[in-house]
């Protein structure tokens, strides 16, 4: 007899896990079915997604140690601090990456066994109607569960033309795992992977060329915010070369050839390394949509309505699979919501308050509408931007560059967005999704008092200076 779950999430990734844990904290009999072992040593199925395994968090650990060791190379003497000159283990830098990694996911495996959560190894594909519910096969075996929760994420768009081996030309998967600083270091795509991998390699000693096919840089970002940025990778050592139109890729024994163009031109760049990080494409392809009905649109995605209800009754789906930013913590809140939908409850996630971030240095982060948007909607506003060099604490730290920029609607005062560039941006732009959240206005950050001295004064004197009374600019 087939297995039988109220629940059945499809994806072990950040939406697949955190649904199935919240669904079974509600009261549903739950399973998650996970097929793609990543780099696990024995070949077993792991959880945590790309964002785990070979996304989010193993970068952060790249980008951890590459801060470090630049620090000690260029910042640390002009703060008195004598060291020598650094050295770079990658081996070791590697391993306790994937130390992480394995803790990491291991602990999901813990959170499955207490919140009572069944891990089902195998990919899972619709099989078709069952009294009540779904059929789904899983592995060799077929489940049935009233409901079921589409997770499978996504993966790295790959160019025409350029053959990705993870080893001399690299998707996000093959960037965490560089076994060498590459002497010269190529990137197609200046989104958040190619900034963040640009970063970790420069600051280890490689020159790092950035091909972009945009004629702006941080397309999606505030331009205030992207020129700053702009100007400060710049200044760090990256060669970031906009409008450009990638031509043959030539793959040899020890280094990869670029032929392109920009506005100067035809051009060649000979690397040892190439990344190539321009988006991804749900995964969609293996769960046998068409025989049970489920509409994708044109471009992979699952359809759903604003409730990530599919087309099918008792199916759902979150993440990278629908629409909207792919983000981990969007597919999260989206699990979560989905979740308790199912139980009756009001399940809420609000697009208008989800965060970006790229973990460069300085960190950038934003929430809400850009400077930009809001005059092609014609809507009446109010600036509030204080740097960061008038604060104490990131002269102290020795982190005085970028700002905090708020925008608030003109009539109501209602916080539209905000959008930071500076050292901890990843931690203060919550403060800022609180307040959007809630409805709130620039004037209520502004009466709240803050710490001092913090980084998060900045923010506060931001809130001030809509009103054009900032107190320390």
């Amino acid at each position: 007899m087939a297995k039988q779950f109220d629940v059945l999430v499809i994806g072990g990734g950040p939406g697949g896990y955190v649904a199935a844990i919240r669904a079974a904290q509600l009261g549903f009999s739950t399973a998650c079915a996970e097929s793609n072992p990543y780099a696990d040593p024995k070949g077993e199925p792991r959880l945590g997604g790309t964002c785990l395994n070979v996304g989010c968090i193993p970068s952060k650990a790249l980008l951890h140690t590459s801060h470090l060791f630049e620090e000690a190379g260029h910042s640390f003497e002009e703060q008195g601090i004598s060291v020598g000159t650094p050295k770079i283990d990658v081996t070791k830098m590697i391993a306790r990456k994937s130390k992480i990694v394995e803790q990491l996911t291991g602990g999901i495996k813990g959170l499955f066994k207490k919140n009572k959560v069944t891990f089902l190894a195998g990919h899972g594909s619709f099989v078709g109607q069952a009294d009540g519910g779904w059929q789904v096969k899983v592995g060799e075996e077929v489940i049935t569960a009233k409901q079921v929760i589409v997770a499978t994420g996504s993966s790295a768009r790959h160019l025409p033309g350029i053959p990705v081996d993870n080893k001399l030309v690299c998707d996000n998967i093959g960037a965490l795992d560089i076994d060498a600083v590459p002497k010269r270091l190529g990137l197609i795509g200046s989104g958040v992977i190619g900034l963040e991998m640009g970063s970790v390699w420069s600051r280890l000693g490689s020159q790092v060329t950035i091909l972009e096919a945009m004629d702006s840089f941080l397309g999606a970002a505030d331009q205030d915010l992207a020129k700053e940025a702009l100007k400060l990778f710049t200044k760090q050592g990256l060669d970031i070369k906009l409008s450009v139109k990638v031509g043959a890729v030539t793959v040899g024994k020890k280094s990869v050839t670029v032929e392109y163009e920009t506005k100067d031109g035809a051009q060649k760049a000979e690397f040892d390394r190439l990344i190539v990080s321009v988006g991804r494409v749900p995964n969609t392809a293996g769960l046998n949509a068409e025989a049970v009905g489920l509409k994708i649109d044109g471009r992979g995605f699952i359809e759903v309505d604003d409730h990530c209800k599919t087309s099918l009754p008792g199916v759902w789906a979150v993440g990278d699979v629908v629409r909207g930013p792919m983000l981990a913590h969007k597919a999260m809140e989206e699990g979560v919501m989905v979740a308790e939908l199912m139980a009756g409850q009001a399940g809420h996630c609000n697009f208008d308050t989800i965060p970006w971030v790229i973990y460069t240095s300085p960190e950038i982060a934003w929430v809400g509408k850009t400077e930009q948007a809001l005059k092609a909607e014609g809507v009446e506003y109010r600036v509030g931007k204080i740097p960061f060099m008038a604060n104490g604490r990131a002269l102290g730290a020795g982190t005085p560059q970028g700002f905090v920029k708020m925008i608030a609607d003109a009539k109501t005062d209602r916080i539209l967005g905000v959008h930071i560039i500076g050292s901890n941006a990843s931690e203060l732009i919550g403060e800022a999704v609180v307040t959007m959240e809630f409805a709130g206005a620039s004037e209520d950050l502004a009466r709240i008092c803050h710490a001092h001295p913090t980084l998060s004064e900045v923010v506060h004197e931001a809130a001030l200076a809509v009103d054009k009374r900032p107190l320390h600019f």
